[in-house]
């Protein structure tokens, strides 16, 4: 839908003028000769900036801006007015004008001004329409935190939050990481900066770099012009690395040099960027045994984890299953346009599951089970718990080495619990040697 712009000028010839300027680059535009009949207007329809000049009979420029100041607040007001009146502008514009003008204008810079206006009132929008989500997804009241591992988790993130130092996430696949995440960002001062995701293992490594640092045009085959990078993005923010234990070495090496320096180079750039940001990483990888084998670089590890973030899995807290289980069901049943609720044997079942893929794993569960449940209370055999996993039924999002990882996770774990936790014999069930168990049980965090 096209930008509606009301224009307020007592010559008509002049408000002709500007309207056909901005209507020639898609605008839609209503005329008002006075003020008083703009004030009419803008009571009777939905405008997305206003274009006035200064003098008027009756009620001038700076009167409706008073007036829109007063009753739309957010809506901006670009003044239009003579070269001798530029002291007076300037004034309307500490009283909450966006900008002005000067006659004779020049078309190009009235288009410019009125985009930036248009620009800045949409950033606006979804600056307050994203801090209303946060507000209701982060705040206390919708986090699950019943265990005392759970709260435990929530203090240190409270505590941690308003710090600038990097942190490290770890824990299993599906344990929440992203979330654990944002929510650092969301009580961090940054709050109104942006958060930038990126997945280290979702980039060949060539690519990693161009996305997180940005390239210049002609730095490569196809950079046919610049690119900002994420680091670039999240100026004011926080970036978040996801699978960082996943880049190579001499990658590796180039992001310690930008942690170290705060700036950052553009592939095919000569002159460094400063940037301000929160880096915030994670990974289902045991770090340790990582840097052991010789695959991470212990001093990246000790810039990384100033503040480190261990989240416990689901069955290390198993007072939150019910619960997170009960909000996954009020989200995913409204969806549905149902009534649902877990009968006692269901809550019974989902207390005794082992939970490999976390917290993934249980919402998937619980949204099949919305889906397929056949009554108004959902029993054991619609999570379906129980059945065989085949490759077209897998349940686990993300990348396939996380479903990968999640299998093997259930097989140590069934093998394991057959055995009483004797792991020579859980290694014999499983035809490996006990070495590579414990290489697995380490590497998964079990």
């Amino acid at each position: 839908m096209n930008a509606r712009i009301l224009i307020v000028d007592d010559q008509e010839r002049m408000g002709e003028v500007i309207a056909t300027a901005l209507r020639s680059v898609g605008y839609e535009c209503d005329f008002s000769s006075d003020g008083k009949r703009a004030m009419a207007l803008l009571a009777d329809r939905a405008y997305d900036a206003v274009v006035t000049d200064w003098k008027m009979s009756e009620i001038d420029g700076m009167e409706v801006l008073r007036r829109v100041k007063r009753d739309y607040p957010a809506l901006p007001v670009i003044f239009i007015t003579a070269y001798g009146s530029v002291p007076s502008a300037v004034a309307a514009m500490r009283a909450g004008a966006f900008d002005y003008v000067t006659k004779p204008f020049d078309n190009d810079e009235l288009r410019a001004t009125v985009g930036r206006a248009l620009e800045m009132s949409r950033l606006r929008r979804e600056n307050s329409d994203l801090r209303q989500v946060a507000a209701s997804r982060y705040s206390p009241e919708s986090i699950v935190a019943e265990s005392p591992r759970s709260r435990e988790l929530i203090n240190l993130v409270r505590r941690a939050a308003p710090s600038h130092a990097a942190i490290l996430i770890q824990g299993e696949s599906g344990t929440g990481k992203e979330l654990v995440a944002r929510m650092l960002h969301y009580y961090s001062d940054r709050v109104g900066g942006p958060f930038v995701a990126v997945n280290c293992r979702a980039f060949a490594p060539g690519v990693l770099e161009s996305e997180l640092f940005g390239h210049e045009k002609g730095a490569f085959t196809g950079a046919v012009g610049a690119h900002a990078g994420c680091f670039e993005r999240a100026h004011g923010g926080t970036l978040f690395l996801d699978e960082i234990a996943e880049v190579g070495g001499d990658f590796q090496v180039k992001l310690l040099r930008v942690l170290q320096e705060g700036e950052v180079l553009r592939v095919g750039g000569t002159a460094p960027r400063k940037m301000d940001v929160r880096v915030v990483a994670a990974t289902n990888r045991v770090i340790q045994d990582e840097i052991a084998a010789g695959r991470f670089r212990q001093d990246l590890f000790f810039r990384l984890n100033v503040i480190p973030v261990q989240i416990p899995s689901l069955r290390e807290r198993a007072e939150d299953i019910i619960p997170l289980a009960c909000q996954f069901l009020s989200i995913h049943a409204a969806e549905a346009n149902r009534k649902l609720e877990f009968s006692p044997e269901a809550e019974a079942a989902l207390l005794k599951h082992r939970w490999p893929g976390n917290v993934r794993e249980l919402e998937n569960v619980v949204e099949r089970a919305a889906v397929l449940c056949a009554t108004d209370r959902i029993r054991p055999e619609d999570l379906m718990l129980d059945r065989p996993i085949s490759g077209r039924e897998l349940p686990f999002k993300g990348s396939l080495q996380d479903s990968i990882d999640d299998l093997v996770r259930a097989r140590i774990l069934a093998a394991l619990d057959a055995s009483d936790g004797n792991r020579a014999q859980a290694a014999r069930a499983l035809d490996i040697d006990r070495a590579t168990l414990w290489r697995w049980i380490r590497r998964l965090g079990i």
